[in-house]
């Protein structure tokens, strides 16, 4: 099993920006994809992006796209999803999860952070 620790949440104003992270250690060997989900109170749980864990290959909800941008430090085993302009239904508690090969869906899941977005 591989390890999820997020970091970076917080008080946002609009039109600002914030990075999380996620840190992820262990078994590394066999995650093929690193996602962020998010989840506001009372709705349930959504994908926002993915990437690869080469790095090569990426994805967004249509909700984010253009304004949050995933990404990855390879020596650091961290990946990171950048939010730009954010709006106030961006507001949620943020995991990010580990699908690990030949796997259908994420197996392992950070504890999550929150991100609050409000003037």
């Amino acid at each position: 099993q591989v390890q999820l620790v997020e970091s970076g949440g917080g008080l946002v104003q609009p039109g600002g920006s914030l990075r999380l992270s996620c840190a992820a250690s262990g078994r590394t060997f066999n995650v093929n994809t690193i996602g962020w989900f998010r989840q506001a109170p009372g709705k349930e749980r959504d994908f926002v992006a993915s990437i690869s864990w080469t790095g090569d290959n990426t994805r967004y909800a249509d909700s984010v796209k253009g304004r949050f941008t995933i990404s990855r430090d390879n020596a650091k085993n961290t990946f990171y999803l950048q939010i730009n302009s954010p709006k106030p239904e961006d507001t949620a508690v943020y995991y990010c999860a580990a699908r690990y090969m030949f796997a259908a869906s994420f197996g392992s899941w950070g504890q999550g952070t929150q991100v609050t977005v409000s003037s």
